[in-house]
This record gives structure tokens, C-alpha cells and sequence, in this order.
């Protein structure tokens, strides 16, 4: 099974859904891809292609990033501060925008991994089975 990340944006509102709420859960997906990019860059500097690529690789396949996610997403982190890049010749020979982390996104990158690890725990929490009474 493939999760797209654009595959959740499309599909966010409910009909009981406030703005608010669906503001918050459009940035919990984006914050979850740019999370992915400030973590892959922290490798080194990549293009988008590459970017995209290495997301896919390093989930074993199960998530694909789409350019019409991906390249917002840089634009986002760009005037964020917390990437910047270069131009340069990819391995094809093709012009392309090499992208970096900077010191402030590596700092943003610690405080995303932090929230996440927090919000994975409290789901992992409610899947675990109930224990029953007497069990450690």
C-alpha cells in the first residue's frame, strides 16, 4: 500500500469540520512532509527530484511525495528560513535548485522530531491492547 502525501490533502474537510479544524489538520500534513525534508536534508544538500526520491526509498516505497506537495513545501521552508539552496547541474546535467538546511531549520528539525515522537507515543498508547487486570 503507497500513502501519497497529497492523497490526505484532498480529503481533509468535513462537513463538521471547523475552518479552524481544518487548518490545523492541513498543517499537521504539512508539517509532517516538511519534517521529512528538513530530516532528509540534514543528509546534505539535494534537489527536488532527489528529495523526493530519498522519501520514498527510506519508507521502503509506502509514501510518495508529489511534485504539486513537494515544491510548495520547499517554497514554504525557504521563506521560513530553515532551507536554502543553489543553483546548480543535477546528475542528469539538467539546471536544478539545490536545497540546504540551515542552522535554524536544523533547530526546527529537533523541535518537529520532538512533536512527532510525542503524538506517535499517544497513538501508539491507544493501539496497544487493553492489559487485563493482574498483567504487567
Amino acid at each position: 500500500m503507497i500513502f501519497p502525501l497529497t492523497f490526505y490533502r484532498k480529503r481533509v474537510s468535513s462537513p463538521r469540520m471547523s475552518t479552524k479544524e481544518q487548518r490545523e489538520r492541513i498543517e499537521l500534513l504539512q508539517g509532517t512532509l516538511d519534517m521529512l525534508i528538513l530530516r532528509t536534508l540534514l543528509l546534505g544538500p539535494a534537489h527536488g527530484h532527489a528529495i523526493a526520491k530519498a522519501i520514498e526509498f527510506k519508507s521502503d516505497e509506502v509514501l510518495q511525495v508529489e511534485q504539486g506537495s513537494l515544491y510548495p513545501a520547499l517554497h514554504r521552508l525557504i521563506k521560513r528560513g530553515w532551507i536554502s539552496f543553489e543553483k546548480g547541474t543535477s546528475e542528469n546535467n539538467r539546471r536544478a535548485k539545490f536545497y540546504k538546511l540551515t542552522p535554524k531549520g536544523r533547530r526546527q528539525l529537533a523541535v518537529e522530531t520532538g512533536k512527532w515522537h510525542k503524538l506517535a507515543g499517544a497513538i501508539a498508547q491507544i493501539l496497544q491492547p487493553a492489559r487485563q487486570e493482574g498483567e504487567p
